[in-house]
């Protein structure tokens, strides 16, 4: 006997090895594209005008960009990212071509990812739950910077995707090949993602005894490996090993351990691009009301698969979504919105699959249901848009300050070649066009010593707030007062003799 759709009477598309999962019309299949479509415009019109390059972008565009020196890449860091901006960043030092080329190539990111889902999931829940993820006002803030995270989210959900497709599907090679570049594409962007994504895919194919191939095992390892080749060499050739970076990189993530952060994130989603530590108040419930209603959203959208056809992808993303959300709730001390977006990408599916089943109940319920899901919708919306108002009415702010402290320090005579250290010198020296050297911390790339001896031969900048003390081998040199940052009262910057204004 076979199952029912999940749509009502819908009929008719193919899936691999039988009739597609949720028929519908060319019209209805396209619906993916246009919230792909609306994705770039929407970030092209909120987010990329006057937002410069936040302070681990720079450290990213800076490795393959024109305008300064690369800076230094700490050990949790892959350079994944740096090879997407590259096409743009190698040619051009225009932030505002750079956002442009990444917000359009995230719309077609999102479209690809979701894809990958066409012979899983009806045409309906596809779009769907591309237009929950997408509207979010982290997907809207992230999809033109140069940051890996998002990268990873569509990675994971082709990933799953299409290791659904070819357990499914024993003759289909391009399902495996696409399960290999899907995973080789998050541990490029974020090995240690890849890690809980690898783990929970091969333990999916050891439950399930219709899943049990040793060449899905062998497809996930080819992947993960092929991917982190990079990281790892550097590891060998960077911290004398592969351990000896694990140590380092779970140092400066604060030691990774159990933890419960799960509160951190519901006070992030209030505006907060990175809360460490999240010690501040939660004082916008509203912003966070999604991710506490979430969990009942994926359980409903698992009941309503019960029965259906789609019942097998729709336990499959919450299940992966969870799983891959589990590290950063429970080993970190601390939050960024952008850690979940694996999660979320993966959660929008059972979330969607229930709105969708909603839309078909009985005709007498049917206005009612609608019309408070789309009152739900409406006010998700405009919470989502006020923050993303908010955060990037700030981050122009600082684009604009950061501008006029690269002109004084050019006018003190720090121009290239340069070194600039201190606070917040990675962002300023990049826009500078100088090197950003520390001499500790996660950089820790130059000694005292060493910058001393530099400041005889070219200029160099020590960036300081009020009440820090003076490093032993800037004292003496000319102090200057700067704009001040937020978090940065009484910025000033000291400035070697060697500059001459």
């Amino acid at each position: 006997m076979q199952e029912p759709h999940l749509l009502p009477g819908s009929r008719g598309e193919r899936t691999a090895g039988g009739p597609a999962p949720g028929g519908g019309s060319g019209r209805v299949a396209l619906w993916p594209a246009v919230v792909a479509v609306a994705f770039a415009a929407a970030q092209l019109v909120l987010v990329v005008p006057g937002l410069g390059l936040g302070w681990d972008e720079t450290v990213y565009v800076s490795q393959v960009g024109r305008q300064g020196p690369a800076a230094f890449v700490s050990a949790p860091r892959a350079r994944g990212v740096s090879f997407l901006a590259a096409p743009v960043a190698a040619f051009t030092t225009s932030v505002v071509a750079l956002r442009i080329w990444l917000a359009v190539l995230s719309g077609l990111g999102l479209f690809l990812a979701l894809r990958v889902w066409r012979p899983l999931l009806p045409a309906p829940v596809l779009a769907l739950a591309g237009a929950l993820f997408a509207s979010l006002w982290i997907t809207l803030y992230y999809g033109p910077q140069v940051m890996p995270n998002l990268w990873v989210a569509y990675g994971a959900l082709a990933a799953v995707g299409f290791f659904l497709r070819a357990a499914r599907d024993r003759a289909g090679s391009r399902s495996l090949l696409g399960l290999a570049v899907s995973v080789a594409f998050v541990a490029l962007m974020r090995p240690s993602d890849a890690v809980p994504l690898v783990l929970l895919l091969a333990a999916a194919s050891l439950l399930v005894r219709a899943w049990r191939r040793p060449v899905l095992w062998g497809v996930l390892a080819a992947g993960a490996l092929a991917g982190s080749a990079e990281w790892v060499v550097e590891a060998y050739v960077r911290y004398g090993g592969l351990v000896a970076r694990l140590d380092r990189a779970s140092e400066i993530q604060g030691e990774v351990g159990w933890y419960v952060a799960v509160d951190d994130h519901v006070r992030a989603l209030g505006g907060r691009t990175l809360c460490r530590p999240c010690d501040v108040p939660w004082r916008n419930p509203l912003t966070a009301l999604w991710f506490l209603v979430l969990p009942l959203c994926v359980a409903g959208g698992l009941r309503a698969a019960v029965g259906t056809r789609h019942r097998t992808a729709t336990v499959m993303a919450a299940v992966t979504g969870c799983g891959l959300a589990l590290p950063y709730l429970f080993t970190i001390d601390y939050a960024a919105p952008r850690f979940l977006f694996p999660a979320y990408a993966l959660l929008a599916l059972p979330v969607a699959v229930l709105l969708v089943r909603l839309a078909g109940v009985r005709a007498s319920w049917r206005r009612a249901v609608l019309g408070l899901c789309a009152l739900a919708l409406f006010g998700h919306l405009a919470v989502q848009y006020k923050v993303l108002e908010s955060v990037t009415r700030r981050v122009r702010a600082d684009t604009v300050t950061l501008a006029r402290i690269t002109a004084e320090l050019r006018a003190r005579g720090v121009r290239p070649p340069c070194i600039v250290a201190g606070e917040d010198a990675i962002r300023i020296a990049y826009r500078a066009g100088c090197a950003s050297r520390q001499p500790g911390g996660h950089d820790g790339s130059i000694t005292p010593a060493g910058l001393a001896d530099a400041a005889q031969r070219q200029p160099v900048a020590v960036l300081l707030s009020r009440g820090r003390a003076v490093p032993s081998y800037a004292r003496g040199w000319d102090s200057y007062p700067l704009p001040e940052l937020p978090q940065r009262p009484g910025f000033h910057v000291l400035v070697s003799p060697s500059a001459q204004p």
